[in-house]
């Protein structure tokens, strides 16, 4: 591995290049030499057919023809000399796109298909990530690398147990009694054991319901309904060699409060992180409550506070010894 460091440091002073400059650009260097991968700007996995030939374009021309998806939903074309940047940031501009980025800044926004077309959303997660790619991109962190994601429902595709700032959908239920037939389906439906029967009527149990909307779902007789649909935030959770897993902070957040919990949070970040910190280990060394104090309550948001009501969202983990 030193073995590689360092001729990738000869090439980058022979080549006279800073790679770490052009991988916060979105050029990624990789072993082979002079060659880099491409990593293109896709907000919540999405782009359109002609974007589509475009990547295929580029790694025809540019590449070895071959095309990467990442695991934050970028297309990534491997194998482009240094010598074709240009043409390939024209080729781009050609159709309106352009090269993703990397470093210490807020990160294109991952995002699941949503309310639009999957029915197990709840929210329009596609239209929240394009809005916040559109506000956020790239702002500098002054620290690390920034990570957001949106997943719909509770199943959590995205994983925003693991983003820096995470938002998942929600659905509060409310029974219309009048029209519920005591089916008991919606009960049958709760996997989370927050339902059970009180006579002909289902009664919830708030401290188990984790706002899945399962029982809204598959009432037939549409005596469940939906009362309020949100965002449920996260924060502090983040990937690598050492996992964080984040904190649940605000329940039923607006798309409008979204964006001002992001931008209090950056805002937060930039100021008491110290040196390469992630936000989670600034919030573990802060304290959580300094963050909420500092960030959640100036905003008037539907705090979570209480360690029981976090407790519900619960993740199982394994049981090493520190």
């Amino acid at each position: 591995m030193e073995g590689l460091k360092e001729q990738l440091r000869k090439e980058s002073k022979k080549a006279k290049l800073d790679f770490n400059e052009l991988k916060s650009g979105g050029f990624i260097k990789q072993t082979q030499k002079d060659l880099f991968t491409v990593r293109l700007r896709c907000p919540g996995g999405k782009v359109n057919a002609e974007q589509m030939r475009k990547a295929g374009e580029i790694a025809d021309k540019f590449g070895r023809g071959e095309i990467h998806i990442s695991v934050r939903q970028s297309i990534e074309v491997p194998y482009v000399s240094y010598k074709d940047f240009d043409a390939v940031a024209e080729s781009l501009r050609e159709i309106g796109w352009a090269v993703s980025s990397c470093g210490p800044r807020l990160r294109v926004p991952t995002a699941c298909a949503g309310c639009t077309y999957n029915p197990n959303g709840l929210t329009d997660t596609q239209g929240i990530c394009a809005e916040v790619d559109k506000r956020y991109f790239g702002i500098e962190t002054r620290h690390h690398k920034f990570k957001t994601s949106f997943s719909g429902c509770p199943i959590d595709c995205f994983r925003t147990r693991e983003m820096d700032l995470g938002f998942q959908g929600v659905l509060e239920p409310k029974l219309i009694e009048d029209e519920c037939n005591g089916c008991e389906l919606c009960v049958k439906a709760c996997d989370e054991g927050a339902l059970k029967m009180d006579g002909e009527l289902p009664v919830r149990d708030w401290d188990k319901c984790i706002h899945c909307g399962d029982c809204v779902k598959v009432c037939p007789v549409d005596a469940m309904v939906s009362n309020r649909i949100g965002w449920l935030a996260r924060v502090g959770g983040k990937h690598g060699k050492h996992p964080y897993f984040s904190y649940e902070i605000a329940n039923f957040l607006t798309d409008d409060q979204v964006y001002v919990l992001i931008e209090k949070t950056m805002s937060w970040y930039q100021e008491n992180a110290v040196g390469r910190e992630r936000i989670g280990a600034a919030i573990e060394r802060l304290g959580l409550e300094r963050y909420m104090n500092d960030v959640v309550d100036p905003l008037g948001l539907e705090a979570i506070r209480d360690q029981k009501d976090r407790r519900k969202y619960y993740a199982k983990g394994n049981f090493y010894d520190k």
